[in-house]
């Protein structure tokens, strides 16, 4: 069995310092930097995460694993299908899914409905895909390649993982914290709510909104904030300890690193997913000036001038989420990655494009154990990726962490980071250079833009 279930900163009016003890400032007990040569000897020295919103392998990779098994284009076939299964037992087709992406719960009591216990049986119980929605089963869909067809270009041509799963069943604000920090710090996951204390922008310490939390005890109410090293950071007391970021790490290594995102004004700007305003450590601190507007990343990459580590995180029209297009963030996909196929810095690239979490979408493959969450896509692009290859060891979005600490010289964050597979099998660094793979730009018809102009979608919905 490969699967085992056990059943510019932005000030706050009042900054109060945690009620917690003293602040964790290095890495986690018994942690220390590997000693052992870095990873690729030095060949890869810009790693870019490409993260997008809310679907599943299945649901983005899943028929065209089928079909390219049939073809034979992998080395070794990638582990999807086109049917699924109902909380019966029952099968269902994996219908054609439409370039508006659905809306369907994928909160944590969504996601342990769907997954059952291994099962993966109970997503027609989750809210907004049973047999009484309109259109039915609404999260039993899955993407033609033709219908993204830069996602497929770059799954044929480069590496396919298929056991990245999820560090913990939850939406995204949980997600994107897991990928800066290899802990979500004792939250219980779900994207963080309004206070009567205000309302600002996106989940982080300049919104006044809340989350869950707990030390081991009963969950609580808190500031969805990770508080600096000195406590400060939540809008009121706040029991929640400061941990830190792969951003302190590239700091402390002297290593320049960007988050390309939303830039905070209103209206579905992509702010919510940027990452740093969720740790006051970044928000508080000239770290927050490292966070710049999405598109930039085209031109640095154009330009050559991309840092050492970057994490891409798109603006709401771009994102895939729910209610936006899938064509669209195609095409932003193809945009980023030509830019940086066709920069100088290339040669010296690895590419990660996952997807935050489910969506929640169809899959059929259980999580490893009863902590991760549901398997999503991530494709690995780079000149010494091995071509038309499957890596099929379990991974998590730890596993992006894992392989930027053992790529740089970096000393993990946790103990999640620290034992997690670093997705070493997918590179060949002794092979001839891979050449760049074209990108294309998918016409969206006009009805459709209509469409997306007056049902703008929120990126704060875990629905």
């Amino acid at each position: 069995m490969r699967f085992r279930w056990l059943t510019a900163t932005i000030a706050l009016p009042v900054l109060w310092v945690a009620m917690s003890s003293v602040p964790r400032t290095g890495p986690a007990e018994g942690l220390a930097p590997k000693s052992e040569p870095l990873l690729g000897g030095g060949r890869i020295r810009h790693i870019v995460i490409i993260d997008q919103e809310n679907h599943s392998f299945d649901n983005v990779l899943g028929k065209l694993c089928v079909k390219a098994g049939l073809a034979q284009v992998f080395r070794d076939k990638c582990d999807g299908v086109t049917q699924g299964k109902l909380p019966d037992g029952s099968p269902i087709p994996l219908g054609r899914a439409s370039d508006i992406v659905p809306e369907v719960a994928h909160t944590i009591k969504a996601q342990q409905t769907a997954i059952d216990g291994g099962k993966m049986d109970g997503f027609a119980l989750m809210h907004m895909c049973g047999p009484d929605t309109q259109p039915p089963y609404q999260c039993y869909t899955q993407f033609s390649p033709e219908q993204i067809p830069n996602v497929a270009s770059l799954a044929r041509s480069f590496v396919i993982s298929d056991r990245t799963f999820e560090m913990r069943a939850t939406p995204s604000w949980a997600g994107h914290m897991a990928l800066a920090a290899a802990t979500i710090d004792g939250f219980e996951g779900d994207n963080p709510t309004p206070t009567q204390f205000g309302n600002g922008p996106g989940w982080g310490c300049d919104s006044y909104k809340d989350a869950r939390w707990s030390d081991g005890g009963p969950f609580i109410s808190v500031p969805s904030c990770i508080p600096n090293m000195l406590g400060q950071g939540p809008y009121r007391p706040s029991p929640v300890s400061y941990v830190p970021t792969i951003f302190d790490r590239l700091d402390a290594a002297g290593q320049n690193w960007k988050i390309y995102g939303g830039t905070g004004k209103p209206g579905g700007s992509g702010y919510a997913w940027t990452i740093c305003p969720t740790f006051y450590e970044c928000l508080g601190s000239s770290q927050s000036g490292n966070v710049v507007r999405a598109s930039r990343i085209i031109t640095d990459a154009q330009y050559g001038r991309l840092p050492k580590f970057t994490i891409v995180t798109p603006i709401a029209s771009n994102s895939q989420h729910n209610r936006n297009s899938m064509a669209l963030g195609d095409n932003w996909i193809g945009s980023v990655v030509s830019a940086i196929e066709n920069g100088p810095d290339w040669s010296s690239t690895a590419i990660f494009l996952t997807w935050d979490d489910c969506g929640c979408f169809y899959d059929h493959v259980p999580p490893p154990n009863s902590e991760q969450g549901i398997r999503v896509p991530m494709i690995i692009i780079s000149p010494f990726a091995k071509p038309r290859f499957t890596d099929s060891n379990d991974a998590t979005f730890a596993s992006l962490l894992a392989f930027a600490e053992h790529t740089f010289g970096l000393p993990p964050l946790t103990s999640e980071d620290a034992t997690a597979y670093d997705y070493h099998h997918s590179f060949n660094f002794k092979q001839a250079a891979l050449a760049p793979v074209p990108m294309t730009q998918t016409a969206i018809p006009a009805w459709e833009r209509r469409w997306l102009a007056t049902h703008p979608g929120d990126e704060n919905d875990g629905t």
